[in-house]
């Protein structure tokens, strides 16, 4: 048996990471299975999911600005909507992410977080959970 759910994201800025790390904890809690794998996976070309340092925020900030400066629109960019860079950074950051439940908790280090990464925001957006019991 599988349990999955849908997690509604509503993005405030162009670029954002927003935690996600305590929703996806309380859905893999109440599934219940106490050994398998966590599939998350956002359905968007502009969008990502990663897991990274959540204890300061200054990590966040400065990975955003890394791509900021990195990465902003450039002449050559020949897709009609403007949004190249956020799908160069979908790319990079990956649509999905997979954790290992062990003892019925998503097995994180101490100081990861999981973050739904907003590239072309303000939007609507949907981030995919999936439990494959083990």
């Amino acid at each position: 048996m599988s349990h999955s759910r849908i997690i509604d994201i509503e993005s405030t800025q162009g670029m954002e990471f927003i935690d996600i790390t305590s929703t996806v904890r309380d859905f893999v809690r109440a599934a219940r299975c106490p050994e398998g794998i966590l599939l998350i996976f956002t359905p968007h070309t502009t969008a990502g999911v990663t897991i990274n340092e959540n204890a300061d925020p200054a990590v966040r900030h400065d990975i955003g600005e890394f791509f900021k400066r990195r990465l902003s629109r450039q002449d050559y960019f020949q897709h009609s909507e403007g949004n190249s860079p956020a799908h160069i950074l979908s790319s990079l950051v990956a649509a999905s992410e997979t954790l290992i439940i062990q003892g019925g908790e998503a097995l994180l280090g101490t100081w990861q977080g999981i973050f739904f990464c907003e590239f072309d925001g303000p939007r609507r957006r949907r981030v995919h959970l999936k439990i494959l019991p083990g």
